[in-house]
């Protein structure tokens, strides 16, 4: 296993201290990455060299459309998309995901159906409830009290009518990774749509929607090192079947088909930064980009593993404490550790490790349906740890300690 914690020293924010001049322990990467240098730095060159709008007949205007097809080409790379015109840029996942929803909207007719999960974001589930002012049918696949998508319910909820599948790829909330490959194939048996929420998985584990062939895939580059953008990858053909809400003077084809006004540049700017960041991970810098990409991931997997599951098992030896979400094993898991403490609110243990200098969540992360399944809505919620690559092993004994003196002080 490669220890990933050198990259450490790329990162400004980490050097900031907390309680006792000890540093912040940054285990909130699940609602944004911290930023290494290297994107700050790409994100303020944009600013000082090259800002313009684009297509126009001069120098930053050139590089300016030079920018929109870096990002594009790095994050083809990131997804292992066929093309970079696979990929659309916007606000956000969640804008993307109702520009989506809502041209696949006018598409179907009533009677049609959709099938979304209790364990997603809602992200990738309200854009589709919109849907049924249309008559469209919304099926729920329920989750079981692992945290884990009940398959048999899932497979049954397929019909003839079943136009959208909309599933995450991992859960945000309790770190389950959904059986994407079995998924994808009933989804393509029933010829429906599948659009695949990977936000919370992009940044721990490789992505590649050759095999998997999803219609539609989103990601959110905040999450993985990267500023405030949302990512689309939609499959060759797909964007020029649907009716989506644009300008006249807009570009029809794919990509720009479903982006609308200007583009934040200077953070597309950034996405390239945090791409290239990520693929110095890779052992052998003259590898092709998705090469780099890949092997990088591997190590970014690993190392998070090891983490997460020290960090689970720290968790588990805890009086009072209950992880929720599938164990740390050999089975595919984000490394989002989510815990309850008997007796006690999850925003009181929130905060009393945030005074101690620890960075955690607190809440239903959006997950709504799931924390009302689980029971947890008059705790509130889930207390949650998200691992990074600048994330390290003594970090983690220094929240296991802590977490054990406020639940037993």
């Amino acid at each position: 296993m490669k220890d990933l914690s050198y990259c450490r020293h790329e990162f400004p924010s980490l050097q900031r201290t907390g309680p006792d001049n000890l540093p912040l322990v940054f285990l909130d990467g699940p609602g944004g990455s911290q930023v290494p240098a290297s994107v700050i730095t790409a994100i303020t060159n944009y600013y000082l060299n090259h800002n313009a709008n684009t297509h126009g007949q001069y120098a930053t205007s050139r590089e300016s459309d030079a920018v929109i097809l870096a990002a594009r080409t790095a994050m083809a790379a990131m997804l292992g998309a066929e093309d970079p015109s696979c990929i659309s840029f916007g606000q956000n996942m969640t804008t993307l995901n109702f520009f989506l929803s809502q041209a696949i909207g006018r598409t179907l007719n009533p009677g049609d159906e959709i099938i979304v999960t209790e364990l997603d974001h809602d992200a990738n589930v309200a854009p589709w409830l919109e849907l049924e002012e249309r008559g469209v049918i919304i099926k729920h696949v329920p989750v079981l009290p692992s945290a884990e998508l009940d398959l048999d319910a899932f497979r049954a909820l397929i019909s003839d009518r079943t136009r959208v599948i909309a599933v995450g790829w991992a859960s945000n909330a309790v770190g389950t990774v959904n059986p994407l490959v079995q998924i994808a194939e009933w989804a393509h048996e029933a010829q429906a749509l599948l659009v695949v929420d990977a936000v919370h998985w992009a940044p721990h584990g490789l992505i590649d929607v050759s095999p998997l062939k999803p219609d539609a895939l989103l990601c959110s580059a905040y999450k993985f090192f990267g500023p405030h953008v949302g990512v689309l990858y939609t499959r060759p053909g797909l964007l020029a079947t649907l009716p989506t809400l644009r300008v006249r003077p807009q570009m029809p084809e794919a990509p720009e088909r479903i982006e609308t006004g200007t583009l934040n540049h200077a953070a597309l700017e950034g996405v390239v930064a945090a791409v290239d960041f990520i693929a110095a991970f890779a052992d052998d810098p003259d590898e092709s980009l998705r090469t780099r990409i890949r092997q990088a991931m591997a190590h970014v997997y690993h190392y998070e593993h090891e983490l997460a599951s020290k960090l689970y098992r720290g968790l588990g030896a805890i009086p009072d404490v209950r992880v929720w979400g599938p164990p740390v094993g050999a089975q595919d898991r984000a490394p989002t550790i989510s815990f309850t403490v008997r007796d006690r609110s999850s925003i009181e243990v929130a905060h009393a490790l945030g005074e101690r200098g620890i960075l955690a969540w607190d809440g239903d992360f959006y997950a709504v349906t799931l924390v009302d399944r689980l029971g947890l809505r008059a705790q509130g919620g889930l207390v949650r740890l998200g691992l990074a690559p600048y994330n390290t092993r003594v970090e983690i004994e220094r929240t296991l300690n802590t977490i054990e003196d406020i639940v037993t002080p």
